[in-house]
């Protein structure tokens, strides 16, 4: 066995001096401190562990040891930030001072399906532990500050509902002033056409000017259709021509309904949120305390 520069080591230790064993799943690494002769343990935490760390502890421990280094079977030198985990897969050389001790981990047996599922009983149970212990406090936390954020999104919201207000009375009264012009015109054709038919004219020639008014306004209505791809029924192109004179209202008043809708969801989600944390639990609160919030 050879060092990096290629000279022998002065010694070559057997393995049984340096020994690992599994003490509740934690490797222990035991070896004789050259300067005071006797036997020392190592606990590591092979995930967080490195080698370099390791080597740190153990010239800690002895204070005459120089140089302490790792290698592989194959010469190479290990990094010392590699893991400790990584190393004890293999076999490696532990070098202190001009000493060399040939190491062979053993196979760290796996745990049990019995052992697993217990473990994982155990980590279930702290887990319901942690959030019996914890959940009323992160409920009333969680609470206060849905109901901040209530506060604010209304405060937000008040003056753009008054604001949407005014803008929607004025575009129902222009819809509703528009409602009854049309009225108002088809009650004038209508009287024009009688007065034509039997005042001033016979039947005979207001027929094929009746036709053609008919004509014009199924026309008139497919054209909508055209336009729009929706049937001419009352109610639909009266919330259309509402809408119409909102959004022409909103650009002059400088009304951001996009702005509207954004706060008004939000309200609603953070509402929605509110309920379902009250309901499955109430927060935990005494009998008398729950009939006061409600």
């Amino acid at each position: 066995w050879r060092g990096r520069e290629g000279a022998p080591y002065s010694t070559l230790v057997p393995s049984d001096e340096v020994t690992i064993n599994y003490r509740h799943s934690l490797p222990v690494i035991t070896l004789t401190l050259p300067t005071r002769s006797e036997r020392c343990q190592f606990t590591v935490k092979p995930t967080v562990t490195t080698i370099g760390a390791f080597l740190q502890d153990v010239q800690r421990e002895d204070k005459g040891i120089e140089k302490a280094e790792v290698f592989a079977t194959d010469g190479s030198k290990v990094s010392d930030a590699t893991l400790m985990e990584v190393l004890l897969m293999n076999d490696f050389k532990l070098v202190i001072n001009n000493t060399a001790y040939g190491v062979s981990p053993p196979v760290k047996d796996k745990l049990s399906s019995e052992r697993a599922t217990e473990m994982e009983d155990i980590k279930s149970l702290v887990h319901r532990l942690f959030v019996a212990l914890h959940l009323e406090d992160h409920q009333i936390r969680k609470e206060r500050e849905l109901l901040q954020k209530l506060d604010h999104l209304k405060e937000e919201l008040l003056p753009l509902e008054q604001m949407k207000a005014r803008i929607t009375d004025s575009a129902d009264a222009k819809t509703s002033r528009l409602l009854w012009v049309g009225l108002a015109l088809m009650s004038t054709q209508g009287g024009a056409l009688a007065w034509l038919t039997w005042w001033v004219y016979s039947w005979d020639i207001m027929e094929p000017v009746t036709y053609f008014i008919t004509y014009g306004s199924a026309m008139a209505f497919y054209a909508y259709f055209v336009l729009t791809k929706q049937d001419y029924i009352y109610p639909d192109a009266k919330d259309r021509q509402f809408l119409h004179y909102f959004y022409r209202k909103s650009k002059k008043q400088h009304f951001n309904v996009e702005r509207y809708n954004k706060l008004k969801e939000d309200l609603a989600e953070a509402e929605e949120s509110l309920r379902r944390l009250r309901q499955p639990l109430h927060l935990r609160l005494p009998i008398q305390e729950i009939n006061d919030k409600d």
